[in-house]
């Protein structure tokens, strides 16, 4: 938790001088609001840095690219993956490692013809068109921050 006294950046906890005043390391912790204002001394909070899943660096002046990249060099193409792609590939892994889970209950409905249970089923059925709905709203994005507002829940389990 860095605290400011003018441009000199203080640590808590650390001992600091001021005016020609030693502040002993827990001045900071025991001081009153007033008597750290008294001195300009003011909390600074730490920078936020902006979600790597979405921007280089943590920079929010930095997207990342939305769409797939395509480079030649020295007559090779190469193609760097844009967020829509990259979400749209998270969805079906996510989808697919959730209908995983049933889909012995599908086999075996086509191997023996036994009944799928109706909850589980539906749960299926949801969980389909989450998928697709997702892939359409990821395709469908303009700005990053499009991409991050949408809901990239899946529906939770039947019982």
């Amino acid at each position: 938790m860095p605290f400011k006294l003018g441009t000199k950046t203080i640590q808590l906890d650390t001992p600091f001088t001021h005016n020609d005043i030693q502040y002993p390391a827990n001045w900071i912790r025991l001081a009153s609001e007033e008597d750290k204002s008294a001195i300009g001394l003011v909390w600074e909070a730490d920078a936020v840095r902006a979600d790597d899943r979405f921007y280089w660096d943590g920079n929010i002046n930095n997207p990342k690219a939305l769409e797939d990249v395509i480079e030649t060099v020295d007559g090779k193409e190469y193609t760097t993956k844009g967020l829509k792609s990259n979400f749209i590939a998270q969805v079906k892994t996510t989808a697919s490692s959730i209908l995983a889970q049933t889909d012995w209950m599908v086999i075996r409905k086509a191997e023996r013809n036994v009944d799928i249970p109706t909850s589980v089923a539906t749960y299926r059925a949801s969980v389909v068109a989450k998928a697709t709905e997702l892939e359409t709203a990821i395709s469908a994005v303009t700005t990053v921050e499009q991409l991050i507002a949408l809901d990239m829940s899946f529906p939770s389990e039947a019982v």
